[in-house]
């Protein structure tokens, strides 16, 4: 037997064995199709007990018994900016917004059920400190977060792309990768990666914008006379309508479940008197009507006959009301940038990014 003919054999046993395998991968998928549109799990998806299923939306907010999980299931996390009485489909596009996440597609060989995959999607919500959000497309028509009841034919996934503290990575994007194809094996699904080069771009690029409106203002308060006792202070701040938190912190709320600003007695939690206090404005987490910096000022200044102290910057030096004029209107500039790059301060998007 020559040289070509053993060259030919060795190809041709090659060739069937790359067929049979082949075959065999085709006959493997189709059984696990066959075994998933007849399994005992499921039954009709739409109707039970000859009575059409109720499909309550997965409260993210918590304040739902709908959205309550199972034992051993961890909890849809809240979103910033949404109450339970946003619609499905505003919550979908905020849980999934292709401005600030890594939008991945995961195709289904069949419509699944909610109470199916939620369990398995909920072992994916974070890669190092960027959230994971899963939407579904339901049977009539509609993007909505994943529910229990809720019956799909499409999934996708978002990773949010940057945060207050770093872009997402090389590393976390490949974890990502990783774990999101056992999640898609798991529910038939098949993902669709987007290219690891383009999506690191895109992160860095959302990154510099988070750091270069990560900004902060504060207002000093320093009393005129002795500090001032913790427990007459307290009063004083409860007076003027601020919260005071368990761990310290002292909130004034907005009026909707949000809040406009803090303010911190800046010693310990134990100390028994302080003699300066400072309020702060989170600029990118609170929307433009809401006026924070100038409800901050005059908060400060109503605490200043309270309290008998002096508004002063960082050095101590008193700030005028020109000074305080100035700075609002560079608050006003400042919206307008976050509002031309779609990120509206104050906004779902901009809460997600910057709390």
């Amino acid at each position: 037997m020559t040289d070509l003919q053993i060259s030919l054999i060795g190809a041709m046993t090659v060739f069937v064995a790359g067929v049979f395998a082949y075959n065999k991968w085709q006959e493997h998928k189709a059984k696990k199709s066959v075994e998933r549109a007849f399994s005992s799990e499921h039954d009709d998806v739409l109707m039970k007990g000859g009575e059409a299923r109720t499909e309550p939306v997965f409260d993210l907010s918590g304040a739902g018994a709908a959205a309550e999980p199972a034992e051993g299931q961890a909890a849809e996390p809240s979103l910033p900016g949404v109450t339970p009485d946003t619609p499905p489909a505003e919550l979908a596009s905020s849980l999934v917004d292709p401005l600030i996440d890594c939008m991945i597609p995961l195709a289904l060989e069949i419509a699944v059920r909610g109470d199916k995959i939620l369990p398995v999607l909920q072992t994916l919500r974070h890669v190092g400190n960027k959230a994971i959000h899963f939407i579904g497309l339901h049977v009539n028509g509609d993007w909505e977060p994943i529910a229990h009841g809720g019956v799909y034919t499409k999934l996708q996934a978002g990773v949010q792309m940057a945060t207050r503290s770093t872009a997402l990575n090389e590393i976390e994007y490949s974890e990502l990768v990783t774990r999101l194809r056992a999640v898609a094996d798991e529910i038939g699904a098949e993902p669709e990666i987007p290219d690891m080069i383009e999506v690191m771009g895109e992160a860095r690029t959302l990154y510099r914008f988070v750091s270069g409106h990560d900004a902060q203002l504060g207002v000093n308060l320093m009393s005129n006379g002795a500090a001032w006792a913790m427990p007459t202070l307290i009063g004083a701040l409860e007076k003027q309508g601020f919260d005071v938190r368990p761990d310290g912190r002292f909130v004034m709320p907005d009026g909707d479940g949000g809040q406009l600003f803090t303010l911190s007695t800046n010693v310990t939690l134990g100390a028994d008197t302080t003699a300066r206090l400072t309020l702060l404005l989170d600029v990118p987490c609170v929307a433009p009507e809401r006026d924070g910096f100038g409800q901050m000022v005059a908060c400060a200044k109503a605490l200043v006959g309270r309290l008998d102290a002096t508004i002063v910057d960082d050095g101590n030096q008193p700030l005028m009301d020109e000074a305080l004029a100035e700075i609002n209107g560079q608050v006003q500039d400042f919206y307008q940038e976050m509002e031309a790059a779609d990120i509206p301060a104050g906004s779902t998007r901009a809460l997600r990014l910057f709390s």
